[in-house]
């Protein structure tokens, strides 16, 4: 059997699976209203993507109670992590993306802490694959890798203390560099870092040579490029911060820095290749050269002066150029902050 006559088969088993499993979820009584809606937007149908009345009907229950918003992305999660199938699995993470995206808060929070530890494989799906056919073998691809980018932009949410992008959490701009303007070096390079490796992430998007899973993809690749545009601008508000505070990072963040922003420099091709529109734009870039070239000067510098610095210790520990010092004599300081101690007289203490 081709290519086109097993996929095609594999399309008819997986709408009797869906007519089947969402007859079941109509006739048991015990059913939840939101898991026909679940099953709707996640069919086994590769080349649909979730239809927006269905996946509005999922968002809505962000409106209800915390105990109907966690029993849903409780199901959601479910069918995602059970799930053998590639397109459901690519549907399920989708709508994912779209509560983190257009989801009310208490939707949200109950995502962000399913499970509460978070971490690395939060969805269980690094390993996963669909073997069934050249197609759903390409499409796990695609799985593992959506994946591993939502679990990044949780995370990248949680550091910055709220969902990047989201119509819920949406700052003003001078509100955003007010809080920016706030943190900590040590704190603004933990958010770039995150920033930047979600950019990486993006970076890797596959390539698919499938057309039936054309307008499916289209869809996935819509919203990381939205999530794009978000992202470059948190980075673009950071890196304008830290260009106003060059003169106080130590050498250490500097060095930190410069690696966040050739990593950033190393995704300029990839991005323009993967993502149409012009974001970042070209100031965008002449900012981020501008600090790199202004870092890696400031580097150059700390690090010949301790160089230099480390060169006269060296000297001066040399057993030739050195002088006993009475126990009388006061003590001097290099710096004039600080007084020479009084050495105490003996006579204050005739038993030491």
């Amino acid at each position: 059997m081709g290519r086109r006559g097993a996929t095609s088969l594999q399309d008819v088993v997986g709408k009797l699976k869906d007519k089947a499993s969402q007859s079941r979820a109509a006739l048991n009584p015990l059913s939840k209203p939101h898991v026909g809606a679940l099953l709707r937007a996640t069919t086994h149908d590769p080349s649909a993507p979730p239809e927006e009345k269905h996946l509005a009907a999922i968002l809505s229950y962000g409106h209800r109670s915390r105990a109907t918003a966690s029993v849903v992305v409780e199901s959601l999660m479910d069918r995602l992590q059970t799930t053998g199938d590639a397109p459901v699995a690519l549907k399920c993470l989708l709508t994912v993306h779209h509560i983190i995206c257009r989801g009310t808060f208490i939707l949200q929070d109950q995502l962000s802490v399913f499970p509460a530890a978070g971490g690395r494989n939060y969805l269980k799906l690094s390993n996963f694959r669909d073997s069934r056919s050249p197609f759903t073998w390409e499409i796990s691809s695609w799985v593992r890798w959506y994946a591993r980018y939502v679990e990044n932009f949780l995370s990248a949410s949680r550091i910055l203390g709220f969902f990047i992008g989201s119509s819920s959490s949406i700052l003003e701009k001078e509100k955003v560099e007010e809080t920016v303007t706030g943190l900590l070096n040590s704190d603004l390079l933990r958010e770039l870092d995150s920033l930047v490796g979600l950019i990486e992430d993006a970076c890797k998007m596959p390539d698919s040579t499938h057309v039936e899973s054309a307008r499916l993809l289209r869809c996935v690749k819509s919203l990381a490029a939205e999530d794009h545009m978000s992202v470059m601008n948190e980075v673009a508000v950071r890196i304008s911060e830290f260009r106003q505070r060059l003169s106080v990072l130590s050498f250490g963040e500097s060095v930190e820095l410069v690696c966040n922003l050739k990593r950033l420099e190393g995704c300029e091709e990839k991005l323009s290749a993967i993502f149409d529109r012009k974001v970042p734009t070209e100031s965008f870039w002449e900012l981020m050269r501008e600090v790199k070239s202004n870092l890696t000067e400031q580097e150059e510098k700390m690090s010949a002066a301790l160089d230099r610095r480390v060169g006269r210790g060296s000297e001066s520990a040399r057993y030739g150029g050195r002088r006993a010092v009475s126990l009388d004599e006061p003590v001097r300081f290099s710096s004039g902050r600080l007084p020479p101690l009084p050495i105490p007289s003996t006579e204050l203490y005739p038993y030491g």
